[in-house]
Parts: structure tokens; C-alpha cells; sequence
């Protein structure tokens, strides 16, 4: 990785400040970085601050006879691995989508003979125009990989879709360009992630605490390793992770079919708090109270999908369940080993605090074979090594 180099556009919005924490991430990766800042872009960050922390030259203007002679516009958009955009304007992609070359910014993406990762960055209302919705398809029907945008509150008052995915977001997704071992290419992989809502009424629901942090690194973290990933997910506060194909789902009803809709596959992981039951029947209308006894709900169990995708005819190769355990953690790991016909399950106590919802964890690999114990680490980095673990599996 320590060969690597990016050249990195930045654009003209708000969002560019996040691009010098990019740098300093790229950098401690051993990531080069060469920038071209735009003049946009050079109202919010110096050239300065991005010079310092990217430890080369900022280039900025297409006619400088000075950065013609040393790095012509033609070299500097191929003297990279990736070209990455962040933040990408809607100007900028309006730029790229149309072929036009106005600047050093649109020249160099117009030039370049290297893939193209965009970070949008934009007002709500311009992320939803019509104009950018087609520029955003005509950029991916070019091969331009999109990481973001998320959504939230704007610098403009505003909250929607639109903001610029955060650094450490837009960093993995680089790692995943540039990865060169990509051990899992050709291998399709399910990961499922997050709550299931089993409805009691039009209003009401029966869930589990989940925010689908860990599933959705996982997801990530094997699209990085060259997997085709379908990521089933309940409803979390998340955004997709670059590269993945996003399945969205309320009922564990829901997510068993988008399971099975998504065999054949070489490794399912089942991440997702899946409710253990649901109500027999679902109120039509909102139940009220009427100052007497609560209505009584029946349950019903809801399907297995990991021993349904276990002990199916379409069996992935590998096929890995987790554990949220609040007692007795590894034995009821085995236990729940040996009934669902997993190949490994990863236990996690979720009594210790912080891990529902947290970004760390702490977890054990049980296996037929034994038990792996892993000190508590970034859910990141959890992912990212059960899925070169899973990798190795399958070689």
C-alpha cells in the first residue's frame, strides 16, 4: 500500500474542510496524495493547510506555465492509482458528466485514463434535481464509483441527503480501490444487519437494539476484498457502504426471502437482531387504550434464517452467525453452533456497555474446532479481520 498514490480533486463547498482529515488518514496509511484544489475549493481550505499535510505541491491553475513544464495536466491526471473528488460539487460532476474542460479540476477528470471515486457533496435540493440525477447516472454508467452522500443537517439549515460522507467513510472506500489483493473476487457474499419490526398494529412495533454498525462494516469490509455483496438490511440509521448492493427490509418474513433471493452465494454472515417472534394477527387500525386491560398479543415464531440458509439446499460454503449473548456467552455460542449447522459463530457479550450501538467490540470465534478470542477492537477493524479470516477460509 506504502506504493499507492491518489490524486485528490477538491472541490468548492463547505465540505472541504473534511478533506484535509481524508489526507492525514491517507497518509498515516502510507497512501500518497498529489491535490488539485479548485478555485472554489481555495475559498474554504489553503493551499497551504493542503500542501503541508499532503507533503507535495498543490496545483490549481490548467494555464500556470510554471506546473506545465513540471507536471503537464495531461501527466498529472494519469500519475495517480485513483482519482478521487471530494468533495465532489454539483458543478463539478455536472462538469464530468458532460465531457467539459474548463478548468484544471474538469481537464484532469476528463484526461484521466485511471478510475474515478466521487465524494458528492451538495444542498439537498441540488442533490435532488433532476439535472444532477441524470449527471449521477451518466458518471456510473462511465464506471465514476460513488462513496455517499449521507444524510443530515446542512451547513445551510437544511436536513436531507446531500452531505459529504465522513472521512473515515471515504478512506475505506479508497482502501477498497486500491486493494490489490482481492482475495474474494468472483465469491458472491450475504451479509444481514440491524433490527427486524415485527408490526403489532399500523403504528406500533415489536424490535430488537441494533444499529447495524457491525453487519454494515462486515458488508464493507468484504466488498474491499473483491466480493459481490448483497447487504439485507432492517431499518438503521446507515449509509450504504460503497460497493454494496443495499437490500432494505422490516419483517424477518422480509429478510429470509431477500436472503434466499439473493442465492446462490459463497458466504453468508448473519448479523442482524432478528425478533424471535412476531404477533399472529396485525391490527389494521391503531389500537387504542380504552382504561381497561391491555389486549393480550399472541406470538408466533418467527423463521430461522440462519439455520434455514445452514440447512438449505443452496447452503453457501461458509456460512457464519453471531451471538449477542448477555450471560454464559461462550456456551450458548456452541449451543447455538451446534443447533443452527453454522460453520463458526461470533459471540459478543452486548451487557457490556457501549456495544449496542457502539463502535468497538469485543468477540470470540466459536468454531467445531474451538474457540478464538479477540481483544475488544473498532468494529472496523472487527470486520476487517473476519473477512480476510473468511477469505482464508474459502482458499
Amino acid at each position: 500500500m506504502d506504493e499507492k498514490r491518489i490524486l485528490l480533486i477538491v472541490g468548492g463547498g463547505i465540505a472541504a474542510y473534511k478533506s484535509l482529515e481524508l489526507v492525514r488518514l491517507l497518509k498515516k496509511a502510507g497512501v500518497g496524495v498529489r491535490p488539485i484544489l479548485t478555485g472554489a475549493g481555495a475559498e474554504f481550505v489553503t493551499p497551504l493547510s493542503l500542501s503541508a499535510l499532503c507533503e507535495d505541491k498543490v496545483y490549481s491553475e490548467l494555464f500556470s506555465l510554471t506546473d506545465e513544464a513540471e507536471m503537464g495536466h495531461i501527466e498529472l491526471s494519469r500519475s495517480a492509482d485513483l482519482v478521487v473528488v471530494a468533495p465532489a460539487t454539483a458543478d463539478l460532476m455536472a462538469k464530468a458528466a458532460n465531457g467539459l474542460a474548463s478548468d484544471l479540476a474538469s481537464t484532469t477528470l476528463l484526461a484521466t485514463d485511471k478510475p474515478v471515486l466521487m465524494a458528492p457533496a451538495m444542498n439537498v435540493r441540488m442533490w435532488d434535481h433532476p439535472a444532477t440525477r441524470r449527471n449521477l447516472e451518466t458518471l456510473k454508467a462511465d464506471g465514476v464509483r460513488f462513496v455517499g452522500p449521507d444524510e443530515g443537517a446542512m451547513a445551510c439549515g437544511e436536513f436531507g441527503p446531500g452531505r459529504m460522507a465522513e472521512p473515515q467513510a471515504i478512506f475505506e472506500a479508497i482502501l477498497a480501490e486500491l486493494q490489490t489483493a482481492r482475495p474474494l473476487a468472483g465469491k458472491r457474499a450475504i451479509v444481514t444487519a440491524g433490527p427486524t419490526a415485527e408490526p403489532i398494529d399500523p403504528v406500533r412495533v415489536i424490535t430488537n437494539r441494533s444499529s447495524g454498525k457491525q453487519g454494515y462494516a462486515i458488508a464493507a469490509a468484504l466488498a474491499g476484498l473483491g466480493a459481490e455483496v448483497t447487504l439485507v438490511s432492517g431499518p438503521v440509521a446507515l449509509p450504504a457502504p460503497a460497493g454494496v448492493k443495499r437490500v432494505p427490509v422490516e419483517t424477518a418474513q422480509e429478510m429470509l426471502a431477500a436472503c434466499e433471493a439473493a442465492l446462490p452465494a459463497d458466504i453468508a454472515v448473519c448479523v442482524a437482531a432478528v425478533a424471535d417472534w412476531r404477533p399472529e394477527s396485525v391490527g389494521q387500525a391503531k389500537i387504542k387504550k380504552n382504561g381497561g386491560e391491555a389486549p393480550p398479543i399472541r406470538l408466533v415464531e418467527n423463521p430461522d434464517i440462519l439455520a434455514t440458509l445452514s440447512k438449505g439446499k443452496a447452503r453457501p460454503t461458509l456460512v457464519v452467525g453471531f451471538a449477542a449473548e448477555t450471560n454464559d456467552v461462550e456456551a450458548n455460542a456452541q449451543a447455538k453452533l451446534a443447533r443452527k449447522g453454522c460453520d463458526w459463530i461470533v459471540a459478543n457479550d452486548v451487557s457490556v456497555a457501549g456495544v449496542m450501538g457502539g463502535d468497538a467490540n469485543t468477540v470470540a470465534i466459536v468454531t467445531n474446532t474451538g474457540i478464538e478470542r479477540w481483544e475488544a477492537a473498532p468494529k472496523a477493524e472487527v470486520a476487517r479481520r473476519l473477512a480476510q479470516r473468511m477469505a482464508e477460509e474459502l482458499k
